[in-house]
């Protein structure tokens, strides 16, 4: 898995001359070479060597005065030797001071610098070569802050992604805006699960997916003609892989957790904070299509056989970590698909559980109680009170009836009360008879006890009672009128309310 924290900042960019050259306190002005507007400085550097090149590392503004420039230069190959040294050395451009040695730039030197390509720049005699330096750091200066901004600024929109209802999809669009490309996931067998971003033409889509073969977890090995060549030893598969065709940059991260997925990326350009952005999204993925194969995994696979074979609840708990637990329901804000088992486990991780189920369109997430869950930003949850485990069954029903609750009063988390009440007064084997014989009119028909149990919870609001059960306002009428028939109630009475809600309760 790539590791974000090994390049925790991007480095330095580098400036482009033409932002040297608009800088009016230097005065500086291009009087040879190219003007090509992707000519960039990593750095400035003063000599007066005839031949700097053992010195240069590439990519500098060379500055000199022309101390080394002997009386008979002009005459000679002196000037094509010099430029052509510095041009082997990868110098990006070089400076020539007015003074104090020349009064105007020699025009070998400025017909060497034409032939070869490089772009020449007259320093004004007020322009001291440390105030030329210390602009290209400042510029440098500036150029790293507003990558180090983008990179940070695209690091918290890639979190807040990964934190949505459709997490995968939500990162995958997140890193194809901030890297202005394409990003796809691709699948343990090679297949794309999902994209994001502008696609490139199919020259770089097919690199791209050749590229993600190459960091695949057993991925094929290049072949001669007469077959796969033998190999003494196993070549280690690499985190992430790099290649550009047709001028669009491609990068390929393999994802952690050993299950062979694979995040690719397609960008027309390769800034130098995008390493760290895509890096931080492979993180994020790798959580996201991860599956966790830990202690407390095996823990839960063996608490899973332990039911299935028979054990009470309150046996299985200590495997899973406490003997509290909390019941959250949850359901996506928006309108739209059910949420799947990837979304469902960035909400679990969030509410710091992995013990979820899905079905329904429902995800329900079982939270050990020293953990209060909260709100989630795309989710409407409704949370249970903290039971024991021999209450799980209790719990899921608090919980059902508080995201029921939720949705109709459009409240991102609702909590099941637990404050002492009447009911409690009674005994619970009497007022569970109670229950069971005044509701018996209505017991075979489940639709009317819960559209009778949402109905007063909502305190007789039709379009809300509507809303919780997602059907129409009109179906709530009849059945409730059905209910009145068939308990021969009053529903308009208080008191016929109230004695329903408790029975209601203990049903």
């Amino acid at each position: 898995m790539p590791d974000a924290s090994a390049t925790p900042v991007p480095p330095t960019p580098p400036i482009p001359l033409s932002a040297l050259l608009a800088r009016e306190d230097l005065g500086l002005r291009r009087i040879a070479g190219p003007s090509d507007p992707d000519t960039v400085i990593h750095w400035a550097h003063t000599s007066e060597m005839a031949d700097p090149y053992p010195y240069l590392l590439g990519g500098e503004l060379l500055l000199t005065a022309g101390v080394h420039i002997p009386e008979a230069a002009g005459s000679g190959t002196y000037f094509d030797d010099y430029v052509s040294r510095i041009v082997a050395a990868g110098g990006a451009a070089l400076g020539f001071g007015l003074a104090p040695v020349h009064d105007t730039v020699p025009r070998a030197l400025v017909a060497a610098c034409d032939t070869y390509g490089l772009p020449l720049l007259e320093v004004p005699p007020q322009t001291t070569f440390s105030g030329v330096a210390r602009a290209v750091w400042q510029l440098m200066a500036q150029a790293r802050l507003a990558e180090l901004r983008r990179v940070t600024e695209a690091q918290q929109s890639l979190a807040a992604a990964a934190a949505r209802p459709d997490p995968v999809a939500a990162v995958l669009r997140q890193l194809a805006q901030r890297v202005s490309g394409w990003a796809v996931l691709y699948g343990p067998e090679g297949a794309e699960l999902a994209r994001a971003g502008r696609t490139p033409e199919a020259g770089p889509v097919t690199a791209l997916g050749a590229l993600a073969g190459v960091v695949h977890p057993g991925g094929t090995q290049a072949t001669g003609p007469q077959g796969p060549a033998p190999t003494p030893a196993p070549v280690p598969t690499p985190s992430s892989a790099t290649d550009t065709v047709g001028g669009t940059h491609l990068a390929a991260y393999a994802l952690g957790g050993g299950q062979g997925f694979v995040l690719g990326v397609a960008a027309p350009r390769r800034d130098p904070g995008d390493h760290t952005i895509a890096s931080v999204a492979a993180v994020l993925l790798s959580l996201l299509t991860g599956e966790q194969q830990s202690g407390s995994g095996a823990a839960r696979s063996a608490a899973l056989v332990r039911l299935l074979l028979g054990a009470a609840p309150e046996d299985v708990a200590p495997l899973l970590g406490g003997d509290r637990w909390t019941v959250v329901h949850a359901r996506p804000a928006a309108d739209g698909p059910a949420p799947d088992a990837v979304a469902a486990s960035a909400l679990g991780a969030a509410l710091g559980s992995a013990l979820i189920d899905t079905g329904g369109g429902v995800v329900r997430v079982l939270v050990p109680g020293h953990r209060e869950p909260t709100a989630q930003e795309g989710w409407i949850c409704g949370v249970s009170a903290a039971v024991g485990p021999h209450e799980w069954a209790s719990a899921d029903g608090q919980a059902a009836r508080a995201l029921a609750r939720a949705r109709a009063t459009r409240t991102p988390l609702v909590r099941h009360g637990e404050r002492p009440a009447l009911a409690d007064l009674v005994p619970s084997a009497d007022a569970e008879a109670h229950a069971r014989a005044l509701l018996a009119p209505i017991a075979a028909t489940p639709a009317l006890t819960e559209t009778l149990r949402t109905w007063l919870s909502l305190h007789g609001s039709w379009d809300r009672t509507a809303v919780a059960l997602s059907v129409h306002r009109n179906t709530v009428r009849q059945r409730i009128a059905r209910c009145a028939t068939l308990l021969e109630a009053d529903l308009d009475d208080a008191d016929v309310r109230m004695e329903l809600w408790f029975a209601l309760r203990d049903a």
